[in-house]
């Protein structure tokens, strides 16, 4: 029998399916071993090529560690709310709930033709009630918390409210908004309830606050800014806005110093720890306290609060900078400037905060016409905007000391403010000096002529004796916007009483799902699209949602209309698996205890400051709370590199409808048009046919051809359907079979790395599987054989190298080094002929983890009943890797001339007879007697004539 892949994989995916192979046993007796992929977002085009990478990847080290006699856990779902499934909705009317439903059946068909070793008994989706059920309670809890300073953790709000009846929140050190007012126990229990849920919003870990946000008006949505590439969306590359809303925020600053901490006890990618520290940006210095100088047109005075990691640099502060959306510019701006100032905030506006952080060479600014007061000297300083700081770093204001900031400098030379030097025999005529370990401060009163770090002690010591400063330790982490404008995402278990305030549903009523609307674009008063919702009032009486024309604010009351962001779903999904049907919580207590947390966790670090940061959070609130063992929940992490493709490239001559074969451009100015790869065969000749039928704007055009050809360009970049150079996995596994995929696209390079996809390359894999096929196969006909005879040393030497070399690979995951292992493996035994079944039956238990569906078929053909799957691991024993025999170098006169495979048990004697002894050795004496015989046991011969 011939290696019939298409039977053969077809089979074996039945058999798991029906034998519901992959399940992971609860509870069990067995050591528990759990590995997670990042789940998808189910989008309508499926899977390409690239798409499972990371899947085979975990697949190989899943059934490594079932075969090791680990019970594991190796779960999937779908991220299944997002922007997509909505945006189609907008266009078509069709809910998203269908079109999401059609694209995770698409995923699911490929993902099973793939044979991938999931439990798909733990499937989850954001999108379904049961799942966003424990979302919106994790929500709930978050709600009813806040963080305590003095334990470091997340304790329940009645402790807090207990605290403020004993003695109001002088004592309190909590994490809380920075307008919080101070109070006693007596004004706490004189305030009415009103008062006292307003101030409770200030400490809870999911609050209402009238923030900052990137608007897209074109999405109608608030963005986060891991979702702005390059100052647009990066769904759509729609324009973003900087505007005031009223939104859902995480207090995920209370957790700054722990998701710092964090990182050192998890063993993650550099990079992305890297990634994540710096999103963070913990600095150490002062808080300083300047005051607004009174005019004629703003008699009252304001406090501006900076924070600076030099206050050692105090006295060389020439200009204040606020951020334009700082609350007070407007307030203090001179009439003289007020025009300016407007138009310079309108402006800034429309750039995202990235772009406004990586933007270093642009220097733009307004002056409000207002001056502070400097906190020793007393003079006037200047109060300008600029939008290089931002509002929501540190307190939107920054002490501009150009002498010792280069982008301070910068702005004063390009505005002409002055730039006093306060650093000795340093001179900052061409640039500011930023090297604080060599500072010593000058001209700057009683801390002239200390060196920074003590300068900066003697200034925070003297600011907090005058009440204008104190040290402090900043992030520029800010708390998460939780709120965004669309329909398809989970609502909000929240109604607003009569007097606006926040109210949660009774725990019993969850899930709270999303009603039916005729659109989903929002109302036309500007309101989400949960606005166009007929029925969505909360009737407290009869707790249940009802029509919004019963809405009379004191038994029926209008539902939250915001719906939760896209990582709300996936910042607890990896607990979820350890027990997705439970109804009574997100997880059990056995469940969790026996599970703990993930032990593999693969995925793309594209997600390092979005889905990664956040469900570290919310799993250490988790912790504090008590409902997860563990502070981190994921122990290892790998990030695998991407599989680029290589798209097809037309060339347009500027301002015509000529295309230019790729030989022909030269020095031509052209527009670079990307084309689908399907119409371009190996040796990069466009079908125009079939060019002119995919598009219609090629109808018309003029092909100018070289030898009768028009050969596209090429141009290595990220799969994309964007590029058009997306290849089908479908196609694949229909001309070579999923084994074959999956073993070139761990041969491809390392995990970690991108790589070009290049499908010739898939004849070498599917040769070499062929090849495998036949060592168990016989004659023409191809008969399975094996032999119970013992196997030869070379056989066992062979298998055994094999085994140390792959698990060796295995754990360091450097698959593609392991099919390689494989292949001379294969090679050797072929040379060998052999036929044992002490070699074969290791072998295919060996290569099943990569070749899954053959080593089944194999599997079943040498007698067995029961999958592969959980047959030991073959163990490689160091006997049969020693040496047995040298192969020597006879020289003569110190010149190699042949060479003779001699036993290592013989000595230097023994090894002197067997080479005169050889019939090459005496052609070369030619009938003369050797002078000397050096012989090194192990090394060499040399016969001296």
């Amino acid at each position: 029998m011939h290696y019939d892949f298409r039977k053969i994989e077809s089979r074996w995916q039945k058999y798991w399916a029906e034998n519901k192979t992959f399940r992971a046993d609860f509870p069990s007796d067995k050591p528990k071993f759990y590995v997670l992929d990042m789940f998808p977002y189910p989008s309508g085009a499926g899977l390409h090529v690239g798409h499972p990478l990371g899947y085979i990847a975990s697949y190989i080290y899943a059934r490594f560690k079932r075969h090791q006699g680990f019970n594991v856990l190796h779960p999937m779902g779908y991220d299944s709310f997002g922007l997509p499934a909505e945006q189609y909705a907008i266009q078509t009317g069709q809910h998203p709930a269908i079109t999401t439903e059609a694209n995770i059946k698409r995923y699911r068909e490929q993902l099973d033709q793939l044979g991938f070793s999931f439990d798909w008994d733990r499937e989850v989706r954001t999108s379904e009630p049961a799942y966003y059920h424990w979302t919106q309670w994790v929500f709930m809890q978050l709600f009813n918390s806040w963080y305590n300073k003095k334990s470091n953790k997340a304790e329940p709000i009645s402790t807090l409210i207990a605290a403020f009846g004993k003695g109001g929140n002088l004592s309190v050190e909590a994490a809380c908004d920075e307008d919080t007012p101070q109070f006693s126990q007596l004004q706490w229990k004189s305030f009415s309830e009103v008062e006292k849920e307003r101030l409770l919003l200030k400490y809870r870990l999911t609050y209402l606050a009238d923030t900052e946000v990137n608007w897209c008006p074109e999405l109608g949505t608030v963005l986060a800014n891991d979702e702005i590439v390059n100052g647009v969306s990066e769904r759509g590359g729609y324009p973003v806005v900087r505007k005031k809303m009223t939104q859902w925020s995480m207090r995920i600053t209370a957790y700054a110093q722990r998701l710092l901490d964090g990182l050192e006890k998890i063993d993650w990618p550099q990079p992305l720890k890297d990634a994540q520290r710096n999103w963070i940006g913990r600095s150490v210095g002062a808080s300083v306290v300047f005051h607004t100088q009174r005019s004629e047109h703003q008699q009252e005075t304001f406090p501006i609060e900076v924070f600076t990691t030099r206050p050692d640099t105090i006295f060389g502060v020439s200009f204040m900078t606020l951020a334009p959306e700082h609350e007070l510019v407007l307030r203090i701006t001179s009439p003289e400037q007020r025009r300016e100032v407007e138009d310079y905030i309108a402006a800034t506006s429309r750039r995202s905060e990235r772009d406004r952080m990586a933007d270093v060479k642009r220097i733009t600014g307004a002056f409000t016409g207002a001056y502070a007061e400097h906190p020793f000297t007393g003079e006037s300083v200047p109060i300008w905007i600029g939008d290089y700081v931002l509002a929501g770093y540190g307190s939107g204001a920054v002490m501009s000391v150009p002498c010792g900031d280069q982008r301070d400098y910068d702005f004063a030379r390009h505005f002409g403010i002055p730039i006093p030097n306060i650093f000795e025999g340093v001179s900052v005529e061409e640039e500011a000096f930023e090297d604080k370990g060599a500072a010593v401060i000058a001209n700057s009163e009683f801390i002239t002529g200390l060196n920074q770090k003590e300068a900066s002690r003697k200034v925070i010591e003297a600011l907090e004796e005058k009440g204008q400063g104190k040290g402090k330790v900043n992030y520029r982490l800010r708390d998460a916007v939780f709120s965004r404008q669309r329909y398809w995402g989970e609502p909000f278990p929240v109604y607003y009483d009569a007097d606006g305030l926040p109210r949660l549903l009774p725990e019993k009523c969850l899930p709270l799902t999303l009603p039916e609307v005729e659109k989903y674009l929002p109302t036309e008063t500007g309101e989400p699209p949960l606005g166009n919702a007929t029925h969505w009032a909360w009737d407290t009486g009869n707790e249940k949602v009802v029509s919004n024309d019963r809405i009379d604010r004191k038994t029926v009351f209008p539902l939250e209309l915001n719906t939760m962001p896209g990582w709300a779903g996936s910042s607890q999904y990896f607990n979820r698996y350890m027990d997705p049907e439970n109804q009574q919580g997100l997880v059990s207590e056995e469940a969790i205890a026996y599970w703990q947390d993930v032990d593999l966790y693969i995925g793309g670090n594209e997600h390092a400051t979005g889905h990664l940061l956040y469900s570290r959070f919310w799993q250490k609130f988790m912790f504090d709370r008590g409902w997860v063992p563990n502070e981190e929940y994921a122990k290892k992490l790998i990030n695998q590199g991407m599989i680029l493709g290589t798209s097809a490239i037309v060339y347009r001559k500027s301002g015509t409808q000529q295309y230019l074969s790729r030989g022909l451009v030269g020095d031509t100015p052209v527009e670079e048009i990307r084309v689908d790869v399907n119409l371009v065969n190996v040796s990069d000749e466009l079908d125009l046919d079939k060019l002119r039928e995919w598009q219609p704007q090629f109808r018309g055009a003029e092909f100018i051809l070289e030898d009768g050809k028009y050969l596209v360009g090429r141009e290595v970049e990220k799969m994309s359907k964007r590029w058009f150079n997306v290849v089908n996995p479908d196609q694949v596994c229909e001309e070579y079979g999923a084994d074959s995929l999956r073993l070139y696209e761990m041969f491809l390079g390392p995990l970690e790395q991108s790589k070009p996809w290049n499908t010739a390359g898939l004849s070498g894999v599917f040769g070499f599987l062929k090849k495998l096929w036949k060592l168990y196969h016989q004659g023409a006909d191809r008969t399975f054989e094996v032999l119970e005879s013992d196997p030869s040393r070379d056989n066992l030497k062979t298998l055994h190298k094999t085994i140390k070399k792959v698990s060796e690979d295995i754990e360091s995951f450097s698959f593609n080094t392991s099919v390689s292992t494989f292949m001379i493996c294969v090679n050797e035994l072929t040379v060998q002929n052999c036929r044992e079944r002490k070699i074969l039956e290791p072998l295919a238990i060996l290569i099943s983890p990569y070749a899954p569906h053959l080593a089944e078929e194999l599997w079943s053909r040498l007698g067995h009943t029961t999958s592969i799957s959980r047959a030991a691991y073959p163990e490689w024993e160091q006997k049969f890797l020693v040496e047995s025999t040298k192969e020597y170098p006879i020289s003569f006169n110190g010149k190699m001339r042949f060479t003779m495979e001699l036993s290592l048990d013989l000595d230097k004697d023994e090894i002197e007879a067997e080479v005169l002894a050889h019939e090459k050795t005496r052609h070369q004496l030619g009938g003369k007697e050797p002078r000397k015989v050096i012989v090194v046991p192990g090394k060499i011969v040399n016969i001296v004539v």
